[in-house]
């Protein structure tokens, strides 16, 4: 009993011993050159955090995950051409790149896509 009870304390006093000197290694400056320094988004971190939001580069982010989450769902169906019915596996992938198309179609005709602007 009295070693699993001295193990313990061994054990306690290691893990404190490294989370307090972790704790006394990781400390940071308040002046780090990266917190003085702007994100990749161009806001300033020690600035106002309610400046106004460009719409357009929301509008081209999400544009981008959309067709980066279609493209993932095109994958797979590359990959069961060889075991699927091969007209239904074109209806559909015919399907799926024309509603894609239209999309794409529709962002271009009302301006999504013009980054000049």
């Amino acid at each position: 009993m009295k070693i699993i009870l001295m193990m313990m304390m061994i054990i306690w006093l290691i893990s404190s011993l490294i989370m307090i000197l972790s704790s006394i290694l990781s400390k940071k400056t308040l002046y780090d050159r990266e917190k003085n320094s702007p994100f990749e988004c161009g806001f300033d971190p020690k600035g106002k955090s309610r400046m106004p939001f460009s719409i357009r580069f929301f509008l081209i982010a999400v544009i981008f995950l959309i067709f980066d989450v279609e493209i993932t769902l095109m994958l797979p169906m590359i990959l069961t051409m060889s075991i699927s019915n091969y007209k239904i596996w074109l209806t559909l992938s015919i399907y799926f790149i024309l509603i894609l198309t239209m999309g794409l179609y529709y962002e271009w005709k009302f301006g999504a896509l013009n980054w000049l602007n």
